[in-house]
């Protein structure tokens, strides 16, 4: 989502909202880059075939989050299934400190593979003075899974935008589009793959109008309803210095439909937070249109 932490003002605010588990929302002054971005999603859509209805999420199975990891699912909700995903997150450096929650994701399965998604409203409070607090955009998203391979190689399309509706010092002020290919791979033995790519854009940022994200994540289940995880996560902006990270965490499904998790995250460079730390909830429900 949605939410990985807070450099430089709005530089990573957005960011985790778009990955769950954020937007770090650009615009490209460079042609080639926004064309570069269609022509993936083109290409992609052009050589995999729609995943059949009975490939598609199903409610007989157990509920599939876009966090804590920033790394989104692959899978969508199941058609007529609603989800709702919350988390709050504690940020350190060197020059800052910071809380945000509850990095709210709704998402709807609306179609067998294709869901409807909003991020509400994150508030991240700055605990030194000087500081700006607020809230982040409103960011509704289309999600749409395609997969080559259902179950062992899955693959979705998500596009999105910040509303622009946020606090200008926490976002960076208007309208905010990306676009996103979450992926996954299953391995053996409970291992599994997976990774993001996700290009953001700004159209009023002067300075960096794009920033490229990528993901990479291995995972492991050690029970059917528990799983870890270590990640990979960088953000490049067309101009200005580069942010990564090295995330970890666990995930807990008390039941079929519901999620505990928590998260553990350290800067790579000097333009990253020191730590982060967060803990979230999320819960499914079934059978809304029957």
């Amino acid at each position: 989502m949605r939410e990985w932490g807070l450099v430089n003002g709005s530089d990573l605010v957005q960011g985790w909202a778009c990955s769950q588990g954020g937007l770090m929302a650009r615009y490209s002054s460079n042609t080639a880059t926004a064309l570069g971005g269609a022509l993936v999603l083109s290409s992609v859509l052009a050589v995999t075939p729609l995943a059949a209805e009975d490939a598609c999420p199903s409610a007989d199975k157990p509920i599939a989050t876009d966090r804590p990891d920033v790394t989104n699912s692959s899978l969508v909700v199941p058609f007529g299934s609603f989800q709702n995903e919350n988390g709050v997150n504690a940020t350190l450096g060197g020059h800052f400190a910071a809380l945000d929650g509850t990095n709210s994701r709704l998402r709807l399965g609306v179609a067998p593979c294709l869901e409807v998604l909003v991020d509400l409203p994150n508030y991240t409070g700055r605990f030194k003075s000087g500081q700006p607090s607020g809230f982040s955009d409103v960011t509704p998203a289309i999600k749409w899974q395609v997969s080559p391979d259902p179950g062992k190689f899955d693959l979705s399309l998500v596009a999105g935008v910040g509303l622009g509706t946020g606090n200008r010092a926490i976002t960076g002020g208007g309208t905010q589009p990306y676009i996103q290919l979450p992926w996954s791979y299953e391995l053996k033995d409970g291992w599994g793959v997976s990774g993001m790519f996700t290009s953001f854009f700004r159209p009023s940022d002067q300075s960096a109008k794009q920033t490229t994200e990528t993901t990479l994540s291995l995972e492991k289940e050690l029970r059917e309803d528990l799983s870890v995880f270590v990640e990979y996560v960088g953000d490049f902006p067309d101009t200005g210095r580069n942010q990564q990270l090295m995330n970890s965490g666990m995930s807990w499904h008390v039941t079929k439909l519901q999620q505990l998790d928590m998260r553990l995250a350290f800067g790579l460079n000097n333009n990253s937070p020191d730590m982060i730390v967060g803990v979230g909830y999320s819960f499914r429900v079934d059978g809304l249109f029957k």
